[in-house]
C-alpha cells in the first residue's frame, strides 16, 4: 500500500511540489483538488507532475463500494480502502444540515457489548486522511463542492474508538478545519469516545474545539462494565473528572451518550440516578433507544419507555433529548454492514 496524499496539510504538500522542482501554485491546486474528491489521476495538473505522485500516493485512497439508501432518507456507506479493508459511513439528513458519520478504525478492540464494530476485533488504524477521504468521497458523490458543501457535519462515531488511534485523528481533525480544504467548523464536528481518560485530558489541551461526547450507558461502574469493559480500567468519577478538564480548558459542554437498553438501565430508577449524577454539570445528554446487533442479546426499549427515561431527567432539571432512530432498515448501526460483508465471504465457497 502507497502513502496516502490526503493525510498531507497544505504546508506538507507545498513541501513535496517544490521537490518535485514545480511553481508553488501548484500545491494549491492539488490541495483542492483531493479537497474535492478528486482521483490523483484526474487532478487539473501537468501529466509529469500527476505521475510523480501517482509513483509515491494511493490513487483513491477511500472509494464508495456500495450505497444504500433508508426509508427514511439514511445512507449508508461501504468504502473500501486501498488495502482492500471495509470500512462504513452513514450520511443523515437534519434540518441544520447534513452529518456524516465516520469510522476512524478498521474493527474495534473496545469489546462494547451493543456494538458490531467489536466482533472481529481491531485490524488497524486509518490514516488521517483515510478518515477524511470518507467526506470527500461523500461529499462528492452527494453533489457537495468546497463552497456548498454536502457535508456541513461530521460525527466520529462509525467503527472504531478515535482515541485509541490519537494522533492521526487529531491530524485528521486539523486537515478537515484547514483553510482552502474542504474546511469543515470545528464547532460542527462531534468525538465520541468511549472514556479514555489520559486522552480526553490530552485532547482538551490540543486547541480544537470540536463537541466531546462520551458513550456512558450506565450510571454505576458495576453496571457499566457488564456491557463495556473499559470500565474495568476507568470509572465514572475518572471520566467525569477529565470531562470537567475538557469543559474549563474549552468552555464547551460536554456531551454523554446513552443507549437505553431493555432490562438493564432503563428504568426510572436509573433516570433518577443519572439524574443525580450529572445534575448540575455543564453537559447535555443524547439518550439512544439501542438499535439491535444480532450477533448480540440485548435489546432496545419501547418509544413509551424512551420518552418516560427523558421525561425524569428532564423533571430533574438536566439537559437531554431522544435521538431519532435512523437508518434502522439498512443496518444504521456501527459495524453491522461491514459485518454482513465479512460474513457473506467467509460463506462463499
Amino acid at each position: 500500500m502507497k502513502a496516502v496524499l490526503q493525510d498531507r496539510s497544505f504546508a506538507e504538500i507545498a513541501e513535496l511540489v517544490a521537490a518535485a522542482g514545480e511553481k508553488p501554485f501548484r500545491a494549491k491546486q492539488i490541495f483542492e483538488g483531493i479537497a474535492q474528491g478528486r482521483k490523483l489521476s484526474a487532478l487539473p495538473i501537468p501529466s509529469k507532475l500527476r505521475a510523480y505522485l501517482l509513483e509515491s500516493f494511493e490513487d483513491e485512497p477511500v472509494k464508495i463500494s456500495e450505497t444504500f439508501v433508508s426509508a427514511d432518507g439514511t445512507k449508508k456507506f461501504l468504502f473500501e480502502l486501498a488495502d482492500g479493508n471495509l470500512i462504513e459511513g452513514v450520511f443523515m439528513k437534519y434540518k441544520y444540515g447534513n452529518t456524516q458519520c465516520v469510522s476512524t478504525q478498521v474493527g474495534c478492540r473496545m469489546g462494547c457489548k451493543f456494538c458490531a464494530s467489536t466482533l472481529g476485533g481491531r485490524l488497524r488504524d486509518l490514516t488521517a486522511g483515510e478518515i477524511l477521504g470518507q467526506i470527500l468521497a461523500v461529499n462528492r458523490a452527494e453533489g457537495g463542492t468546497l463552497k456548498e458543501r454536502a457535508v456541513t457535519n461530521v460525527v466520529l462515531m462509525g467503527s472504531g474508538e478515535p482515541f485509541d488511534n490519537y494522533e492521526n485523528v487529531v491530524k485528521f481533525l486539523r486537515n478537515v478545519t484547514a483553510e482552502g480544504g474542504i474546511c469543515i467548523s470545528a464547532r460542527n464536528i462531534s468525538l465520541s469516545t468511549c472514556g479514555l481518560v489520559p486522552e480526553m485530558r490530552a485532547f482538551a489541551r490540543e486547541g480544537i474545539p470540536v463537541n466531546l461526547t462520551v458513550s456512558l450507558h450506565a450510571v454505576s461502574d458495576e453496571e457499566r462494565a457488564r456491557t463495556m469493559p473499559i470500565a474495568n480500567r476507568y470509572k465514572i468519577a475518572d471520566i467525569l473528572e477529565a470531562c470537567a478538564y475538557y469543559f474549563e480548558k474549552t468552555g464547551r459542554r460536554y456531551i454523554f451518550e446513552y443507549s437505553l437498553i431493555e432490562g438493564e438501565n432503563a428504568d426510572e430508577r436509573h433516570a433518577l440516578a443519572l439524574a443525580k449524577l450529572l445534575k448540575g454539570r455543564p453537559c447535555h445528554v443524547n439518550l439512544i433507544r439501542l438499535n439491535e446487533v444480532k450477533e448480540r442479546s440485548l435489546k432496545g426499549t419501547s418509544e413509551e419507555t424512551a420518552q418516560a427515561f427523558l421525561a425524569t431527567l428532564e423533571r430533574c432539571g438536566v439537559s437531554a433529548t431522544l435521538r431519532r432512530s435512523m437508518g434502522s432498515d439498512i443496518g444504521g448501526a456501527c459495524g453491522q454492514l461491514r459485518a454482513s460483508y465479512i460474513k457473506k465471504g467467509e460463506e462463499r465457497p
